[in-house]
């Protein structure tokens, strides 16, 4: 028995290319009803065909119900996603998407700061957007970018009001990232999206802070053990009824694959959550990215995820 995937389907109504290999898509549904709602920053999976499947922060806020917003950068080196959308998604085209997930909640009493590079702004700028909509200014975003920064025509009002603080590397350093978060310490929510060495700075700048006051978006997955290093262990699925055995060699998901059982996975590394599955026996192993500590206690991101014990339960 597979996975039951919940799946929503869309149209590409606009493609807008940004420069700087940078496109914006507008996915609509085709009779031009309400999408299912999200929270602000939130992500979908992007269902590209042939098994590939990407995952993208919506732009726009929650109120913006009859359309989903993504950007996406050209990444030459990725894994071809982007290099599909690019070249192969024109107006007009279905596309199918998951429901939205994940999200960031703003602090509604402190600050709320943000720190971006480059594209990893998109979460923040759907949280911006439902901010600047219910007329609360308790936030700042500092933004880095090579030159000026692509997408900014969606925070316009937020940059001209002092919200938004751009940094351009080609003409000055690089912000110190626990300067700008040093500020809230105390109060308050802090997010960054980037590229490594920033968010390797927000950890260390953040790593005392309390789980819920601190949010981090990753663009790429860390690199993940080719082998496993947990011993063999029993593994059944309690909605097919399915057993076997993972073994160090083939890891979890490689087993659910021999299995038959279709997971969605995207990043494959532990930052996107598209293959959260509930687990009832473990314990599991948890290594991502993506889960809360509450979430932990009864979902598991498979694509990383193993077993402390002899036996996991999915239910699958």
């Amino acid at each position: 028995m597979a996975k039951a995937i919940k799946a929503v389907s869309t149209i590409v109504s606009k493609v807008e290319d940004l420069g700087h290999d940078t496109k914006r898509f507008t996915l609509v549904d085709q009779d031009d009803w309400e999408l299912p709602p999200f929270r602000p920053g939130a992500h979908i999976d992007v269902h590209l065909g042939n098994g590939l499947v990407r995952t993208y922060s919506l732009c726009n806020e929650p109120d913006d119900d009859r359309r989903y917003v993504i950007a996406v950068k050209r990444e030459r080196e990725g894994r071809g996603g982007s290099s599909f959308l690019h070249d192969c998604v024109e107006v007009g085209q279905p596309i199918s998407v998951s429901l939205p997930r994940g999200g960031i909640v703003p602090n509604p009493a402190g600050t709320n700061v943000f720190v971006a590079g480059g594209i990893g702004v998109t979460p923040f700028i759907s949280v911006i957007r439902h901010l600047e909509r219910r007329g609360q200014s308790n936030y700042a975003l500092h933004w880095t970018s090579r030159g000026l920064p692509i997408l900014r025509d969606m925070i316009v009002p937020a940059i001209e009001a002092g919200r938004v603080r751009l940094y351009d590397t080609t003409k000055q350093a690089q912000p110190v990232v626990a300067e700008i978060v040093g500020d809230f310490a105390g109060s308050g929510l802090a997010a960054c999206c980037g590229p490594a060495p920033m968010l390797k700075a927000f950890e260390d700048a953040v790593s005392a802070w309390p789980e819920d006051r601190k949010h981090i978006e990753m663009f790429t997955p860390p690199k993940v053990p080719a082998r496993s290093d947990v011993p063999p262990y029993e593994l059944y699925l309690s909605a097919s009824k399915k057993l076997a055995t993972v073994t160090p060699d083939v890891g979890l998901l490689g087993t659910l694959d021999a299995l038959g059982v279709e997971v969605p996975v995207s990043c494959g590394g532990g930052i996107c959550g598209a293959c959260r599955t509930r687990w009832t026996e473990g314990p599991p192993i948890h290594r991502d990215r993506v889960l809360s500590p509450a979430e932990r206690q009864n979902e598991l991101i498979v694509c990383v995820g193993d077993c402390a014990g002899q036996r996991l339960v999915l239910d699958l």
